[in-house]
């Protein structure tokens, strides 16, 4: 099989816990991808110089060491992998796997193997245990016997393990014949010289480049961020954070729409703890125009070993960059930027909340990102589909300015995205059709019309735009007229006195909604309106009250013409590029955008039209009896 062999699961083990991704073995080498997206392994075969196999707890481990002192392993494979994987990399690589054996009887004694980068204490021929040196943060000799090893702080360890190795200590006696000494240097000296060679000592004490008084919005406080070699250390008045750089999943650098901040996000696997919270998720908010000049605290010599072409001596430039660049050179960990998507404000996210809290959602090309708190990454690869419902909060005048976005994940999981302001429909639908995602009240199962676009249609009354019925007119509707009167709130809609979206219209929608019901009125009246006397009074002396003629409530929603698709989605980018412009005149220069549109742009609204006219007859149908009720239709959302 020269393609190479797949292996769903495997995990990449390393010091605070494991992380499940793809293994791939193919003929130029080994890739392994971490599940979910983030840093990709690749190791090339001409840098591989040993392979090994071993039996660990309920399944097989994998080791990879590559020229450089750097050792990997892959745990999660089956018994049958062993021999098709031995023989493929034996045949591509030119390298023969070995088979160790793990030391199982609970011996403390036994002798020490460092190769590479690698520590490993062997009980007789079996392995016992083995360390990393990179992650010994301190080391020091303990009397003439013991050498002490103390490892890096990492907080996100604590988040899927009760433990974690924090230091361990090694007694040499001065009989040891593998570390051969003298009088001056015993053996144990011996030891701790060879492990200072490869361990990360000194890096937590001087940080390669440090940014003061940073605002974290998630762990919420400021912070002094300091970048060191092998992890980030997060310092504040309350808390104090230690992160290695190896469970940072993905940077985002994500610009506020029309805001003098940027967000640059750090996702992590693990993520860190703090009492009984984990934040997945580092939000840093940074002063977007700010510019900052740092030199890094690195030797030229390290700088051309181990960071060539991924660092420079020295940045200047706009704070968040230099940031997201010293720390993507650093940690190894890609970027993730706005991608295609843009609002009808040409920013990079929509207004929304989630859970009570108001903030941003950012479509980006792989997920959803929402910002600032809580903090939540959807990817598109998890959504099992998407929803435009109807807003539920407030009554009438609210809803026909907002809808909400229901997404549905794989494993059952729902967000709801909500008060996404209605002009922001269409380019939120395109992206999320684009992606190919399912959308599931657009997917012509024969309702026809989404949610969404019956709230664009029943609730674009006077308090939205007063010359509506201009634009219906020139679709060329007959029944334009009676559109607005078939909008009837329902109780449900009113929302709860907790729900407030924080709109800025809120206070004139909850003015003036009995004065929108008079002026709707008004507007639909096909008959020439008259002026007449006052005529009875109650016995108090107050006028009567015509009595409203009621429509049924069950009556089906008329269905709408191309040209209103045209103008729900149009209208919003042509009010932000004229804002001056007169609604009269925007009515006029949408119909004349209409009238030289070719056949083939006009077909997207043909299309949604054609679907609403087969929902609206069978829902005519259903409701003059000439076909049975489907009592459960789901047309209407509370």
């Amino acid at each position: 099989m020269t393609d190479g062999h797949h292996f769903n699961n495997i995990l990449l083990g390393g010091r605070g816990g494991t992380n499940p991704g793809q293994f791939k073995v193919h003929s130029g080498g080994l890739a392994w991808k971490r599940q979910g997206g983030g840093k990709t392994i690749e190791i090339d075969k001409a840098d591989v110089t040993s392979v090994t196999w071993m039996k660990v707890p309920r399944a097989y481990q994998l080791g990879v060491r590559i020229k450089d002192g750097l050792f990997y392993r892959f745990i999660g494979f089956r018994e049958q992998d062993v021999s098709s994987l031995t023989n493929f990399i034996q045949k591509n690589m030119g390298v023969t796997p070995d088979e160790k054996q793990l030391s199982v009887s609970g011996h403390n004694w036994g002798g020490i193997d460092i190769d590479g980068n690698m520590l490993t204490f062997m009980v007789g021929s079996k392995q016992a245990f083995e360390v990393s040196l990179p992650d010994v943060a301190q080391t020091q000799m303990q009397g003439k016997t013991d050498v002490l090893l103390e490892l890096h702080v990492d907080d996100t360890t604590g988040a899927n393990e009760k433990d974690s190795l924090m230091d361990l200590s090694f007694h040499v006696p001065t009989s040891n014949t593998q570390f051969v000494g003298d009088e001056n240097r015993p053996p144990a000296h011996i030891l701790w010289e060879t492990i200072l060679k490869f361990a990360d000592v000194g890096s937590s004490e001087e940080p390669v480049v440090t940014f003061d008084g940073i605002a974290i919005l998630t762990p919420r406080g400021r912070y002094s961020v300091e970048l060191h070699q092998s992890f980030l250390r997060l310092q504040g008045q309350a808390n104090d954070f230690k992160i290695q750089y190896s469970s940072i999943v993905r940077l985002f650098l994500l610009p506020k729409s029309n805001n003098p901040h940027t967000y640059v996000v750090i996702t992590l696997d693990p993520p860190i703890r703090k009492g009984q919270t984990l934040y997945p998720h580092i939000v840093i908010q940074f002063e977007t125009e700010v510019v900052v000049e740092r030199d890094l605290a690195l030797s030229k010599e390290l700088m051309a070993e181990k960071y060539k072409d991924r660092l420079e001596e020295s940045y200047k430039g706009l704070i968040h960059e230099v940031f997201t660049k010293v720390l993507r050179g650093l940690s190894g960990a890609k970027v993730t930027r706005p991608g295609s998507f843009r609002s009808c404000q040409d920013g990079y996210a929509v207004k929304s909340s989630l859970k009570a809290e108001d903030g941003l959602l950012y479509p980006l090309e792989k997920g959803f990102f929402f910002l600032p708190k809580p903090p939540t990454l959807v990817l598109h690869e998890e959504i099992e589909y998407v929803e435009f419902e109807r807003h539920g909060a407030g009554g009438a005048s609210m809803s026909a300015h907002y809808f909400d976005l229901l997404v549905k994940l794989k494993n059952d999981q729902e967000h709801l995205f909500r008060n996404i302001q209605r002009n922001e429909y269409h380019n939120l639908f395109n992206f999320i059709n684009g992606k190919n995602m399912k959308i599931m009240n657009l997917g012509g199962d024969g309702q026809g019309t989404s949610v969404v676009t019956d709230v664009l249609r029943d609730t674009d009354d006077d308090a939205v735009d007063p010359h509506l019925e201009r634009i219906k007119n020139q679709a060329g509707d007959e029944e334009s007229d009676e559109e607005d009167e078939d909008f009837v709130a329902d109780k449900d809609d009113s929302g709860s006195p907790t729900d407030d979206s924080g709109d800025e219209d809120s206070d004139a929608s909850d003015s003036g909604g009995e004065k929108e019901k008079s002026s709707k009125k008004e507007a639909s009246s096909s008959k020439p309106v008259q002026k007449r006397k006052p005529k009875g009074r109650d016995e108090d002396g107050t006028e009567k009250k015509k009595a409203k003629k009621k429509k049924d409530p069950n009556a089906p929603k008329r269905a709408m013409t191309p040209f209103m698709y045209f103008s729900m989605a149009e209208r919003g980018n042509m009010k932000s590029s004229n804002p001056d412009l007169p609604t009269t005149e925007i009515a006029k220069k949408l119909g004349e955008m209409w009238q030289k549109m070719s056949s083939e742009e006009k077909q997207p609204y043909i299309q949604q039209a054609q679907v609403d006219k087969k929902r609206y007859e069978k829902e005519s149908a259903v409701y003059r009896g000439e076909a049975p009720v489907d009592v459960d239709s789901g047309n209407e959302s509370d």
